[in-house]
């Protein structure tokens, strides 16, 4: 028998009988995340770009303990022209709020990575680190609450930023009276998904000694879903997405506060930024 024939006929292993390699109960569990969405100043939008890929994304976020991933999207106008509600209570400009950062943070260390994320980004204040030609949109946490996948072996959601999908759609909703997070979940599994994968959060308050150039946001109630979309979310807008906030609405469950698509940034460069408004 050749080598490679003996290396052929050795019993393959299987997942099951690994041990400690064994996945199937995630090792490694998405606790929560922070989604902030923010506009740059006209003029100052490659500035920012670039403040905010080679210091603020990691400076701010991803040198701190217990931050899993983080990734970057943008709104170009194609982008905004499809969002909906156009008087949203998320976002009432909506023409503004361009660049979308993502960060996940570890089961278990959730309210610690706050509290340093808090600390950490009042430290860049007193020290010069932060850009002031931009306004915050919508800056807050999301504890994490579900996941539903087209393919049911599809991307964990610990994996979703790491995946690099070249597509996001972020809804924003607020649930109707005596309607739990949970139901909403269920009503994004009942129907035909028009993404990869969608990551469900509700909102957790800022701290109250958060820097004073983000808005407090206090409404309770809300909901936050991240549609991972493998392509262009603006093509298939008008036949997977435009409906999502109606049909919401028919069920009684909620209704969506910001709908939006947005394009992965191409991080070390200004890809975009020309493209904004």
């Amino acid at each position: 028998m050749s080598p490679s024939e003996a290396e052929e006929s050795k019993p393959k292993p299987n997942i099951q009988d690994v041990g400690s390699g064994d996945t199937r109960e995630k090792p490694i569990k998405l606790g929560g995340a922070l989604v902030t969405m923010v506009e740059p100043h006209k003029g100052h939008e490659v500035a920012y770009n670039r403040w905010y890929e080679r210091d603020h994304f990691y400076a701010g976020c991803q040198i701190g303990a217990w931050n899993l991933a983080g990734t970057r999207f943008v709104a170009t106008r194609e982008c905004k022209a499809k969002r909906y509600p156009v008087d949203s209570p998320i976002c009432p400009d909506p023409t503004s709020g361009s660049y979308l950062a993502v960060y996940w943070i570890l089961a278990g260390k959730f309210g610690e990575w706050i509290q340093w994320g808090t600390n950490q980004v009042n430290w860049l204040h007193e020290n010069g680190r932060m850009f002031p030609h931009r306004d915050h949109v919508h800056t807050l946490m999301y504890k994490y609450r579900g996941e539903v996948h087209a393919d049911p072996d599809g991307v964990p959601a610990e994996l979703a930023l790491d995946r690099r999908y070249p597509g996001l759609v972020l809804v924003i909703g607020e649930l109707a009276e005596g309607v739990e997070d949970t139901q909403i979940t269920e009503w994004v599994r009942s129907r035909p998904l028009p993404a990869d994968q969608v990551v469900t959060f509700t909102p957790i308050p800022l701290l109250g000694n958060a820097p004073s150039d983000v808005p407090r946001d206090t409404a309770a109630g809300r909901f936050c879903h991240l549609y991972f979309v493998d392509g262009d979310p603006v093509e298939i807008w008008d036949e997977q997405f435009a409906s999502l906030g109606d049909d919401l609405a028919a069920t009684g469950l909620g209704t969506v506060l910001f709908a939006s698509p947005f394009l992965a940034t191409v991080a070390g460069t200004d890809t975009y930024t020309d493209q904004l408004w």
